[in-house]
């Protein structure tokens, strides 16, 4: 008579445990990711890693990835918005270095 009670209770428990295991994991899956901007002091000439690093994406990103890339942290640092010339024309040379418009990193004087 007692082993269909502990059967239902254990079956219970498994199912309340599943239960707050599936929301524990929504609200894991839920929460926004932060991305990390390169933090700041560039070198005297820009090389491909700092180009990449500024933009967020890999060396070997294709096109698509590096424009979209430029997109987005252009829009947050435009000088009409408040932000930096500097800012602005670094951001510029590091999507000419990534796309190879530029020579300054891959030419050697």
């Amino acid at each position: 008579m007692a082993t269909p009670f502990v059967i239902g209770t254990g079956v219970g428990a498994a199912a309340l445990g599943c239960r707050y295991m599936m929301r524990w994991w929504q609200a894991v899956l839920a929460r926004p990711r932060i991305r990390r901007f390169y933090p700041g002091g560039f070198q005297q000439v820009m090389t491909e890693r700092e180009a990449a690093l500024i933009l967020g994406v890999r060396k070997g990103a294709v096109v698509d990835k590096i424009k979209e890339a430029h997109r987005r942290v252009m829009v947050a640092n435009h000088p009409d918005a408040g932000g930096s010339h500097y800012l602005a024309s670094k951001i510029n040379e590091a999507k000419d270095i990534m796309l190879g418009k530029s020579k300054c990193a891959t030419s050697v004087f």
